[in-house]
């Protein structure tokens, strides 16, 4: 799953094991952060990064999760500096003219990416909330919008619509998101939404 339609001042390619020459900078996603101890053990993606500057380096993004249903891929950024590295439901944004500065989406896992290069949003869809990065970084963060999984059905009027599960009443309910702000209506944490479904 490769989306590359913002444009970028980079090229990736994503590699069946490690390289039998491996480029002299090499970096590891996620750093070395509490709770990510095993993330390597799962596996990982390799690609092999080629950025407008600075030169080549090879980047080992850890898989979040083995389950072949959670997103794995790389997708070009609103900056064209940066790269977004997908694997196993974890994603990286990259700096690719500085790797040692990344970010780790705090969506775990990332169950969907959505390229909304008409408001240059890169969109990040879990199971409870949804983020959004844009060309300064992140755009925004909802509030919880369901109990467990989301289900994004398009944008209209530049707002991201969808339905989140309510546990209490086990019901689909609406939410339309202003991808402006991300402040939403509807779902399942909100109060009634007039579209809620029955």
């Amino acid at each position: 799953m490769n989306d590359l339609e913002f444009a970028h001042q980079w090229r990736a390619e994503v590699l069946a094991g490690p390289p039998m020459i491996a480029p002299a900078r090499q970096f590891t996603y996620p750093r070395q952060v509490e709770g990510e101890e095993d993330a390597m053990a799962r596996g990982a993606l390799l690609l092999l990064v080629h950025p407008a500057v600075g030169g080549t380096f090879l980047a080992t993004c850890a898989l979040g999760f083995t389950d072949p249903a959670m997103p794995t891929g790389i997708f070009a950024c609103p900056n064209p500096r940066e790269m977004c590295a997908v694997a196993g439901g974890y994603a990286y944004i990259l700096d690719t003219a500085s790797p040692e500065r990344s970010t780790q989406i705090p969506l775990k896992p990332v169950a969907e990416v959505l390229v909304l290069a008409e408001h240059n949003l890169l969109v990040f869809v879990g199971f409870h909330a949804i983020v959004a990065w844009g060309s300064e970084g992140l755009a925004w963060e909802t509030a919880r919008l369901s109990w467990e999984g989301l289900r994004v059905t398009g944008v209209e009027d530049a707002a991201l619509h969808g339905f989140g599960w309510n546990l209490a009443t086990d019901q689909e309910v609406a939410f339309a998101i202003d991808l402006g702000t991300g402040a939403h209506t509807g779902g399942a944490f909100g109060p009634p939404h007039p579209s809620d479904t029955a």
